[in-house]
């Protein structure tokens, strides 16, 4: 199929201004000021001046429903990909939580299959436990030869953990790596940050002392704890990435947070969102010692978008980066997180007020 978009007000994520873009099967074929195809049959969209950037990518999914935290009723429902698309995620990175007790990685990389159809779609082996949960018997393993996995996800510093000592933890770093390299991949190790005073201390002892761990290392719900954020963003200084959850628990709402990581030195295209979307959320009411459980939802990321926009925090080229090229950039994803020729057909056509008008992802109209 082939898709001309007319007129589109391009953000890169950096600003190009107005501009076609050509789209061939699921691959940006050409941008320029002004193009005509000829001789060939194509579908046109006239984005009349709005803005068109790429789609946004959420490394952190509860893609087969997360929870599970106050018993087997409290399990959430899957994910569909209009779920998501709706929402303007275009690439999502799905992974086991607590609910990993029930849930097996076999179901986690249907779903991935079946989202990968409409979007694109990808997996974390593991869940919160060590030694983690695999499908061929290795976290290697897993990365090298299961198509969708990218990574291991872990869960630290949490009462629910396992608690794997400095040595395990070092391991496990390996496995990813050496997983990844023999398959072309990253080989990220994805880690679950809970509220335990520990923080990320271990990590920070381990890439100090072995700094080439570091680009295996990813940590989210960094802006859980004040302590914890102070932390990741120390880790972020030294080239690694500051996750901030948009849809979970935090100590100042998301965008704020990213005005406090950037005051605290770490650089813009060290900093990223993810939603949590589905995932198990805990809430104790502050003033009666309530608590409540429900799921994480999955337009958190957009939310947040806007409100760093909209409060002035970011421009948007900026603002866009933390779901866009920071994420490609950080999981090896190549093509994605740009408008660029050469990359995935994955665009978000915005209405007014950043609203979203259309979605495109692998190529064709989704919303």
């Amino acid at each position: 199929m082939i898709t001309l978009i007319k007129n589109a007000d391009i953000y890169a994520p950096e600003h190009l201004g107005c501009k076609d873009i050509l789209i061939a099967g699921d691959r940006i074929e050409k941008i320029a000021d002004r193009i005509e195809p000829v001789g060939i049959e194509f579908k046109t969209i006239d984005a009349k001046g709005r803005k068109v950037t790429p789609g946004f990518i959420d490394k952190h999914v509860h893609v087969t429903g997360g929870g599970g935290e106050f018993g087997f009723e409290s399990y959430a429902d899957a994910l569909h990909a209009e779920d998501l698309l709706k929402v303007g995620t275009t690439t999502v990175v799905g992974l086991l939580g607590t609910d990993g007790v029930f849930k097996e990685l076999t179901t986690l990389y249907a779903k991935v299959k079946e989202l990968d159809v409409k979007m694109t779609a990808w997996m974390l082996t593991g869940s919160y436990a060590y030694p983690s949960k695999t499908l061929t018997g290795g976290v290697d393993s897993d990365i090298a030869m299961i198509d969708k996995v990218v990574g291991c996800k872990l869960a630290l510093s949490d009462d629910r953990g396992s608690f794997p000592t400095d040595l395990e933890l070092m391991r496990l770093l390996a496995d990813c790596w050496r997983g990844g390299m023999t398959c072309g991949k990253k080989g990220i190790l994805h880690m679950h940050m809970g509220v335990l005073g520990t923080g990320i201390s271990q990590i920070l002892g381990i890439v100090k002392a072995n700094p080439r761990l570091l680009p295996h290392v990813s940590v989210t719900h960094c802006a859980r704890k004040e302590e914890l954020f102070k932390q990741c963003c120390e880790l972020a200084r030294m080239g690694s990435v500051v996750d901030i959850t948009t849809g979970g628990s935090k100590f100042v709402e998301p965008f704020e947070a990213v005005a406090l990581a950037l005051a605290d030195g770490v650089s813009i295209d060290n900093i990223t969102f993810s939603s949590d979307g589905r995932g198990g959320i805990r809430h104790i009411d502050p003033v009666t010692g309530e608590e409540t459980y429900g799921t994480g939802p999955v337009d958190s990321n957009l939310r947040e978008f806007r409100n760093l926009v909209n409060n002035s925090v970011l421009p948007i080229e900026d603002a866009l980066k933390l779901l866009t090229v920071n994420v490609a950039r950080e999981y090896g994803f190549k093509g994605k997180g740009r408008i660029a020729e050469n990359c995935d057909a994955d665009l978000i056509i915005w209405d007014d007020n950043l609203s979203i008008g259309n979605v495109i992802a692998r190529g064709i109209v989704r919303i």
